[in-house]
């Protein structure tokens, strides 16, 4: 696991424990590790269309000797489709780089099944090429006797296919999912992913998947650690319970994008083991410093700084004390969510209901505009996440 960069601190008196979010020591994040796992949709690209300033913070990283690898649940498209449209995007991207949820699934089929058996594929062209690389043989019917079933996201599936599926999967085919995000980023918004459509199979067929291979499960970065030959790797996604739940699975540091799913009333309710290690409003946070954090046991309540933010938090209510943005804009989110984790992982806040709505609307209107550095554009500042 990352150990770069400054923890957090929360002080009891003479005493000092670790926090969840860290300081990057005063340089940039980038320069605390040898590789970058990104997940793409919400940081990357949305659709078709490059996330503002992804492409050039993403260039300017490879030129600085940066070592990237793309990791992701959506298997209907083949790593060379993916790279392709990388590279029209402007981001560096080579097909070895690119780690996908299916290719997770079919390297598990292929450790279950003999060579070449039949795998009943409800999914697109990535997962049937990922099966077709470990030797095994994509097909679409129950007639076809398959030995496993497996299911991948893709936006052509049909209500025939989930049939199949339940059909496959009542038989008592074992049953591999890709993964099980509920939602998928589209321009017009979240979209039903692929989990929702595994919960239709499972609820029609009256069982779960016998098998999930893509994120949180660490399958996909343990691929991508390999293939870069790693040793202190940083996960950036904008999901927290597929891509920064996946980072602590894995025992990797994980930074947040403000440019995808997650916001901020999400980001306040986090479960410790979702918790990102660093925020940022999208990709130009990896060449940014990170500020430290502290928390102060004031009382009965705590006390958060981030560098001129104040968040208070006491036994019934957190607020905002001092809302300076810093020069990300981020740091009165930064001290809001330490002091909502900090309060109730210390159990003041356990049965008192806090109204985080209502600390997600004072955050929101705390958020400053970032301020414009070197190689910054400053159109496109807010990110969806926001």
């Amino acid at each position: 696991m990352s150990t770069t960069g400054s923890t957090t601190q929360t002080v009891h008196g003479n005493s000092a424990a670790p926090t969840t979010l860290r300081g990057s020591s005063g340089r940039p994040l980038l320069q605390g590790h040898d590789a970058v796992l990104l997940d793409l949709d919400g940081v990357v690209y949305v659709g078709p269309d490059a996330v503002p300033h992804a492409a050039d913070a993403l260039t300017r990283a490879a030129r600085a000797g940066s070592r990237l690898a793309y990791i992701t649940n959506n298997a209907s498209r083949p790593p060379a489709t993916v790279s392709a449209h990388l590279r029209d995007l402007g981001v560096p991207a080579q097909d070895a780089d690119v780690v996908t949820a299916a290719q997770a699934a079919a390297r598990h089929l292929a450790d279950r099944l003999p060579p070449a058996a039949r795998v009943l594929l409800i999914g697109g062209d990535g997962l049937r090429e990922a099966l077709g690389e470990v030797g095994l043989t994509a097909v679409g019917s129950l007639a076809d006797d398959p030995a496993a079933v497996v299911q991948g996201f893709s936006p052509d599936t049909s209500w025939a296919r989930l049939a199949e599926a339940t059909h496959a999967v009542r038989a008592g085919l074992w049953w591999v999912a890709t993964n099980l995000d509920a939602t998928v980023p589209t321009p017009g918004g979240p979209a039903p992913g692929n989990g929702l459509l595994v919960q239709l199979v499972a609820r029609a067929a009256g069982r779960d998947p016998d098998a999930v291979c893509g994120k949180p499960e660490r399958a996909l970065f343990d691929e991508a650690v390999a293939r870069l030959e790693a040793h202190d790797a940083v996960v950036v996604g904008d999901r927290l319970d597929t891509d920064l739940r996946g980072a602590r699975t894995a025992g990797l540091t994980g930074l947040l994008v403000l440019t995808g799913v997650t916001g901020v009333p999400e980001l306040l309710a986090a479960a410790p083991h979702e918790r990102p290690h660093h925020l940022g409003r999208d990709l130009r946070s990896l060449h940014d410093a990170h500020p430290e954090v502290q928390v102060a046991q004031d009382g009965a309540g705590l006390t958060v700084r981030c560098r001129e933010a104040v968040v208070t938090a006491g036994p019934e209510e957190v607020v905002v004390r001092s809302a300076v943005g810093g020069a990300d804009g981020l740091d009165v989110l930064r001290a809001a969510v330490e002091a909502v984790w900090a309060a109730r992982d210390a159990g003041a806040h356990q049965g008192r209901g806090v109204d985080l709505t209502g600390l997600a609307r004072q955050v929101v209107h705390s958020l400053a505009p970032r301020t414009t550095g070197p190689g910054d554009d400053p159109a496109g500042d807010v990110g969806t996440g926001l």
